[in-house]
């Protein structure tokens, strides 16, 4: 596992509480923060899966 898969899951974790918690309290800015959030952290975790699948295929 590396640093982005890692750090990409916390992110989504943190924008899915976020939206939730925006959700909540009906507060619409920061569900939508914590939805971009989720997804940032989301396309960083793949990031991270794409690369750690390259490094695998090279090293055979």
């Amino acid at each position: 596992m590396n640093k982005d898969q890692v750090k990409g899951r916390l992110q989504e974790a943190k924008g899915k509480i976020k939206e939730v918690a925006g959700k909540v309290t009906g507060d619409e800015k920061t569900q939508v923060k914590g939805n971009i959030e989720k997804n940032i952290g989301k396309a960083r975790a793949t990031m991270g899966d794409v690369r750690e699948d390259v490094k695998k295929t090279l090293d055979r």
